[in-house]
C-alpha cells in the first residue's frame, strides 16, 4: 500500500510539473527579432519631465525621447469613433480633471482637454508615429477595455506604414494571445507585477498573473515585470528563455540585470548597455 501511495505521488507530482512548465512556457525570439530591443532604455510615456510641464504621453515628450535617441513606452486606447489615442489612464481625471472613462469619449471631445493644465493635448497615435519617426524602439502598451481586439486591428493597421521598430505588450494575456495568432512577427511581451498589485482582481486570476501561468494564451517572447522581487514561477519562465524587461526605473540605482529597463524621472548615461559593461 505504501509503494502504491509513492507511486502515486510521484506521477501526480510529474504531471502537475509539467502542466506548470506548459503554463509558464515563453516563446523564444530570434536574435534577430529581438536585437533591436536588447540592452536599450525606454523612456516610459516619453521622456517627460518632473515638473510637469513636459506631461507624460505628450507629442512633446516623445520629441524630447527622439532627440536623445532612447527608445519608448507609451499606452493606446480607442475612442468611440475608432481614434487610437495615446494615453495611460482608464479615465481622465488624473491628467485632465475630467471623471470620464478614457474609452467613453470621441476624439472631437478628447482634443479640447489639456494634460495637467499645460497647453499639451492627448496625441493620436499616428502624430506619435511621425514625431518619434523610428528614432529609436518602441514598447508599445496596448490597454484592456471593451472593444481591446478591435483596437488591437486598429494599431496593427496605423503600424503596417511604420517602418521603426515595435514591440508591443499588454497587462491581459488574451490582447498577447491577439498578436500572437494576428501578426506573429512582431515581439510581444507579457505585463505583470506582484501578486498583492493586482487590486480587484480574483484572488487566483491575479495568481497567475503575478506567476506567469498566464503564458499559454500569449506565449510572450518577454515579460516586463514590476520593479522589484519576482516569484519563482516567473524566474523559471525567464530560464525557459522569456526576455526581462523592468518597469518603471527610476534611479541608476534600480537598474537590474535584465535585457530592457523602462525609465522615468532620471536620464540614462546612453541610448543602451555598452557591449563592454552587457548586464
Amino acid at each position: 500500500m505504501g509503494r502504491k501511495l509513492l507511486i502515486g505521488t510521484a506521477i501526480t507530482a510529474a504531471a502537475l510539473g509539467a502542466l506548470t512548465a506548459y503554463a509558464i512556457a515563453p516563446a523564444k525570439a530570434s536574435k534577430e527579432k529581438a536585437a533591436p530591443f536588447k540592452n536599450k532604455y525606454f523612456a516610459h510615456r516619453g521622456l517627460h519631465s518632473g515638473d510637469g510641464n513636459t506631461p507624460e504621453n505628450s507629442l512633446a515628450a516623445f520629441k524630447a525621447a527622439a532627440e536623445k535617441g532612447f527608445g519608448i513606452e507609451l499606452d493606446v486606447h480607442l475612442t468611440t469613433d475608432n481614434e487610437v489615442i495615446v494615453f495611460h489612464d482608464d479615465d481622465l481625471k488624473r491628467m485632465c480633471g475630467v471623471d470620464r472613462a478614457t474609452f467613453d469619449l470621441s476624439y472631437d471631445e478628447i482634443k479640447e482637454l489639456s494634460l495637467l493644465n499645460t497647453e499639451h493635448k492627448i496625441p493620436l497615435f499616428t502624430e506619435v508615429l511621425k514625431v518619434y519617426n523610428g528614432a529609436g524602439p518602441m514598447v508599445l502598451e496596448i490597454k484592456t477595455c471593451p472593444r481591446k481586439y478591435e483596437l488591437c486591428e486598429k494599431v496593427l493597421e496605423l503600424l503596417n506604414d511604420y517602418e521603426g521598430d515595435v514591440c508591443i505588450e499588454s497587462f491581459d494575456p488574451r490582447i498577447v494571445g491577439w498578436w500572437k495568432k494576428n501578426a506573429p512577427q512582431y515581439l510581444r511581451g507579457q505585463l505583470a507585477q506582484q501578486y498583492k498589485k493586482y487590486d480587484g482582481q480574483p484572488k487566483i486570476l491575479a495568481f497567475m498573473l503575478a506567476n506567469s501561468l498566464t503564458n499559454f494564451i500569449a506565449r510572450p517572447h518577454f515579460i516586463a515585470y514590476n520593479l522589484g522581487k519576482k516569484p519563482l514561477l516567473t524566474r523559471l519562465s525567464e530560464k525557459m528563455g522569456a526576455l526581462k524587461f523592468n518597469w518603471t526605473v527610476r534611479s541608476k540605482e534600480e537598474e537590474a540585470k535584465v535585457d530592457g529597463i523602462i525609465f522615468e524621472k532620471y536620464e540614462p548615461e546612453s541610448t543602451d548597455f555598452a557591449s563592454d559593461n552587457e548586464k
